[in-house]
């Protein structure tokens, strides 16, 4: 199942909660005055970010969290 959300509507341990669970992500967000979407997913061993222009793999959920909290695709504790 893949949903569609909009770049800090989940918190980071929803977005991996949703992936672990076999859910594609796809995150709408600004960039440069756009609208991008990126694709998160994982397969089972592997996370990946799929951006426009590059795929971002993570080896374990440590390295996921950091690049959604990192890029802004989780909802900000501040």
């Amino acid at each position: 199942m893949t949903i569609t959300i909009d770049a800090g509507e989940f918190d980071a341990d929803e977005l991996i909660a949703r992936l672990r669970e076999g859910e594609r992500v796809v995150v709408r967000t600004e960039f440069l005055g756009d609208t991008r979407e990126v694709t998160l997913r994982f397969d089972g061993e592997t996370f990946y970010c799929d951006t426009p222009t590059r795929l971002h793999k993570h080896d374990d959920e440590a390295e996921m969290r950091t690049c959604i909290e990192r890029q802004g695709y989780a909802e900000s504790d501040a």
